[in-house]
């Protein structure tokens, strides 16, 4: 079965397994139709708190990851908002 690696960062890692290592955990990609929205689903992560995604280093912008999909061994990375100074 096909499966992808997510990384969630920063207040997102809470939402990440126990056992889940360097923030990251592998899942199994649920379909051949698996999305990066529906990946990200999974794990309960609140979209509107996913500022940065990542698929495979590329950024994919939030009108896009309901249809943006997610092949076996793509890395999906995201990041909340954050304030710096």
């Amino acid at each position: 079965m096909a499966s992808a690696t997510v990384k969630l960062y920063a207040s997102l890692s809470d939402y990440l397994p126990a056992g889940a290592k360097a923030n990251a955990v592998k899942v199994l990609l649920p379909s051949d139709e698996a999305t990066v929205e529906a990946i990200l689903a999974q794990f309960k992560v609140p979209m509107e708190q996913c500022h940065l995604v990542l698929l495979n280093g590329l950024f994919i912008a939030p009108s896009h990851r309901a249809d943006c999909t997610v092949a076996d061994g793509d890395t999906v990375a995201a990041w909340p908002p954050v304030a710096g100074g």
